[in-house]
Parts: structure tokens; C-alpha cells; sequence
């Protein structure tokens, strides 16, 4: 660690902070979260840990802020693994990522895309960026695969207010992908995060199934035929 001893011990207590919040997420919840027991387990008054962190929300964005970079940085890794002409792969590998991540931080998941915590809105300007790493990585594999002819959908129409919904997307990640191509993207995402949800937040029931990593298996296959990307020969 580089910089001065002032530098230095501000990026360690800040670290701690961090870690300490992660300790309260997981067995209290976020809004229960509390600067002051923060403070506490740091093992410093209250007024310390507000030199560093002001209030109660701007934790929480810590917290969100990372949750959201080491969620970015598990799928990116796994979709990067897989060979770029492999596309159905990628998503797949993409889809197994989220819900690894997820099944092992239910916590740091729960404050993502779980229930909101009242009162609390997360800035746009420190979220959007790391939260749109997953979408970014779906519609990259769509943007890809049809580039090279391996998107194989029959295009529907799609409403012209909807379009107008598409078009900014289109333009700022891939503007070439057909509007409808977009649209069933749109869907793999929220039926991606809404199948990980289902198993995460105990949805289906607790003896309904036995192996849901094979019925999640079946849903994201079900999910790449939907959008288009057929199994490599």
C-alpha cells in the first residue's frame, strides 16, 4: 500500500468499516443497519466512523457499490472464460455466475434485488455503472452473435412506443441488434434474476425441489433457445 500514513491508515479504516457492514448486513439486515454499532465493533466512539462515512444511506451505498463490483467482477470472469465464438455458452455461463454469486452472499444479494430499504434511495451516479455489469454482459453476447449470424430468432414486431423504450439501449450498447432481439434480452434478465431470486428468497418452498440447480439448468436453456442462441456444434 502506497501514500502517506495518513493516506494509508484512511484506506484501512475504511476497509473495516466496510467489512464490519458486511458482518451487520448478513445477520441483522439493512435496515437495521447502525453507524453506531459499526462504530462499536471498530472499537472507536460514534464521532470517529462519521469522519469517514456521514450517515446511515451513504453506508448502505458502500455497500451496494460493492456488492454490485464483486457480483460485476464473478460474472465478467466467467463469461470471459469461455471462447468469444461460443455464445450460448457465454450466457450460460453468465446466468451460472449470478446464482453462484448469489447462493453464496444471500445478504449482499437481498440489498441488491431484494425488498428496498425504507426511506433509502441509492444514488444513480455511484450504482448505475457497476449495477448494469450483468445486463451489459447479456446484451454483449446478443450483440456478438448476431454480428456473426449465430442469433437465430424469427423477429416479431415490436410496439413503436416499446421501440422507443429499445432505441436508447440499442444506441449506447448495440446498435446494430434488432429492437425485437433487445426485447428478449430485456426478458433473459429479468427472468435470469427472477429465478435466482425464487431460490435465494426460499420461493419455491422448502421440499418442493430437490435439485434446483438442475431446474435452474433447464430454465436458462429454456431461456437461451427463447432469445435465440442454440447450442454450438
Amino acid at each position: 500500500m502506497t501514500g502517506t500514513p495518513r493516506a494509508r491508515a484512511r484506506v484501512q479504516t475504511m476497509s473495516d468499516i466496510l467489512r464490519i457492514g458486511r458482518t451487520h448486513l448478513s445477520r441483522h439486515g439493512a435496515a437495521a443497519l447502525s453507524l453506531r454499532a459499526v462504530a462499536r465493533d471498530l472499537g472507536v466512539v460514534s464521532s470517529a466512523v462519521y469522519r469517514y462515512v456521514p450517515s446511515r444511506d451513504a453506508l448502505l451505498t458502500m455497500l451496494i457499490e460493492d456488492a454490485y463490483t464483486d457480483l460485476g467482477a464473478a460474472t465478467t470472469t466467467a463469461e470471459r472464460a469461455v471462447p468469444r465464438d461460443r455464445y450460448r455458452d457465454r450466457f450460460l455461463a453468465v446466468a451460472d455466475a449470478v446464482r453462484g454469486w448469489a447462493l453464496a452472499e444471500p445478504a449482499r444479494y437481498g440489498l441488491l434485488f431484494g425488498s428496498p430499504v425504507p426511506g433509502y434511495v441509492a444514488p444513480a451516479e455511484r450504482t448505475t455503472e457497476p449495477g448494469t455489469v450483468v445486463v451489459r454482459l447479456l446484451v454483449g453476447v446478443l450483440r456478438d452473435a448476431h454480428a456473426h449470424g449465430a442469433l437465430h430468432t424469427v423477429e416479431a414486431a415490436v410496439p413503436a412506443a416499446l421501440g422507443a423504450d429499445l432505441r436508447p439501449v440499442l444506441a449506447e450498447y448495440a446498435p446494430d441488434l434488432p429492437e425485437d432481439a433487445l426485447a428478449r434480452g430485456v426478458l433473459c434478465w429479468a427472468a435470469l434474476f427472477g429465478a435466482v431470486s425464487f431460490e435465494v428468497f426460499g420461493q419455491y418452498g422448502a421440499n418442493t425441489f430437490a435439485h434446483p440447480e438442475l431446474l435452474f439448468a433447464h430454465q436458462m436453456r429454456a431461456l437461451a433457445d427463447t432469445v435465440g442462441l442454440r447450442p454450438s456444434t
